[in-house]
């Protein structure tokens, strides 16, 4: 068979080009996955930055999807998971995550879907109690402008985190109040 034949010595000839110095983008995009899961937009845009052909990039992409090694809903799913509980990030933090890395918006929902709102409530609520340290306590005591200080820097801390406002003044309210209760 002659090497024009032979689609495998092809691919090898488009996916290096002689006077690159570095991987081919297979290699590359093998490395990229090695690393963690990646989002399609985000293989291309990685391969792409890296300063390969998009032909090259646009065959990488779909040997890497005949392989299965890329799949969008598989990769919201985990990131939803992982982030959520390693991370203790909410429903908008991860919703704007996967939106930056590319993800379709009906994937994106369909993940979010799996975090319980209890779950979300208890991570919620472990991180102002982690935060409720026996010194914030002592210096809030029965003082309003202290638990008002307490209560805006603790419901920012959660919307930073991506938690929705609402569910950030119950749980802080809630933690507040056991605390004068307490």
């Amino acid at each position: 068979m002659s090497e024009a034949s032979d689609p495998e010595q092809t691919r090898r000839r488009r996916d290096s080009d002689p006077d690159r110095k570095g991987p081919s983008a297979w290699d590359s995009g093998l490395r990229l996955l090695g690393v963690r899961a990646r989002s399609r937009q985000e293989m291309r845009d990685r391969l792409t930055r890296k300063g390969f052909e998009p032909e090259v990039v646009d065959e990488v992409m779909a040997r890497l999807e005949q392989h299965k090694l890329l799949d969008d809903e598989e990769f919201a799913s985990e990131w939803v998971r992982s982030r959520h509980l390693n991370s203790g990030k909410g429903r908008v933090a991860l919703r704007h995550e996967l939106r930056t890395k590319g993800v379709d918006e009906s994937i994106i929902s369909e993940a979010l879907a799996d975090i319980d709102p209890d779950d979300e409530r208890e991570i919620a609520s472990g991180l102002v109690a982690r935060k409720l340290t026996p010194s914030v306590v002592d210096r809030i005591g029965d003082d309003r402008a202290e638990r008002d200080k307490a209560m805006r820097r603790l419901v920012g801390m959660l919307v930073r985190r991506g938690y929705s406002q609402s569910l950030a003044f119950e749980v802080v309210g809630e933690a507040l109040s056991a605390l004068r209760s307490g």
